[in-house]
């Protein structure tokens, strides 16, 4: 069985992070193992506190990973302080990672900011570089290609400003201020390829962005190439949205499980038949 690592932060919910990556790991046929960056306090509404783990607690997570059953692929979510970005940055080199998911967490969906303005920096100089594909929102493309992103147009060149200053393939993903569904893959030899999304009716969006970055990296692991990954991953979020999953008085979690079917899927009821 293939594996893949998540390093990211917690979520209380249930609807993103560690939970929502292992979640979809799981769902996309990996063995699903997890380094925490730190522990969030949140729910559908919002974020009340964040408590980032001691790098060097970080540092022994990663060890005891790499060492015991190394990652096919490695997906980085939410990291905050400079001085983890550091860490993890170091660990991946030292393990010589492989398959690297990065997805630039900044803000949450729900409009909370996760990120400390010096560690953006840090994550720019030193883990960007290790990604085999990035996958920013609108807002993170802006600050990572540093330029305002407002049409399609503007997309395709932060795209390839960021491909050419990192070195890796980008996803930007559409959305936020731009209205429409519709994704943007930067390959790794600097193409482009649009992915047209139907934009599905539900305000339940929590979590959309570990979701699919976590569904890439497990697809990078059992072998697929970079853009059948992205093509199979925005499959799954699709799927995961279209069940319309509605809890909690925010914006609520998608259902991860949609297509978790057998008896140990079945509920009480089912059960009695």
């Amino acid at each position: 069985m293939k594996t893949a690592l998540t390093i990211a932060g917690s979520d209380s919910s249930g609807g993103a992070g560690i939970q929502a990556d292992i979640k979809t790991m799981t769902m996309n046929g990996v063995f699903a193992m997890s380094a925490i960056t730190a522990l969030t306090a949140q729910n559908t509404t919002g974020v009340s506190g964040i408590m980032n783990v001691p790098p060097e607690f970080l540092a022994e997570q990663l060890d005891e990973v790499f060492t015991d059953i190394p990652p096919d692929a490695v997906k980085i979510g939410m990291v905050s302080a400079s001085s983890l970005i550091e860490t993890i940055a170091g660990k991946l080199q030292q393990y010589k990672a492989v398959n690297i998911v990065v997805d630039p967490v900044m803000v949450a969906t729900s409009g909370a900011k996760l990120i400390s303005d010096d560690a953006i920096d840090t994550l720019k100089s030193k883990l960007l570089p290790l990604a085999s594909i990035l996958t920013p929102n609108v807002p993170e493309t802006e600050v990572l290609a540093e330029m305002p992103v407002r049409s399609a147009k503007d997309m395709e060149i932060a795209a390839k400003t960021i491909h050419d200053r990192y070195g890796c393939a980008v996803l930007c993903k559409g959305g936020h201020s731009l209205n429409d569904a519709n994704d943007l893959l930067c390959r790794e030899d600097g193409s482009l390829r649009w992915f047209e999304g139907k934009r599905i009716p539900n305000p339940n969006t929590h979590g959309t962005g570990c979701t699919l970055s976590s569904a890439i990296a497990a697809n990078l692991a059992k072998g697929f190439a970079m853009e059948i990954s992205v093509r199979r991953a925005k499959e799954y979020i699709s799927g995961a949205l279209g069940a319309m999953l509605d809890l909690g008085k925010g914006s609520g979690p998608m259902n991860h499980a949609f297509c978790l079917t057998g008896v140990f899927a079945e509920e009480a009821d089912d059960a009695s038949k």
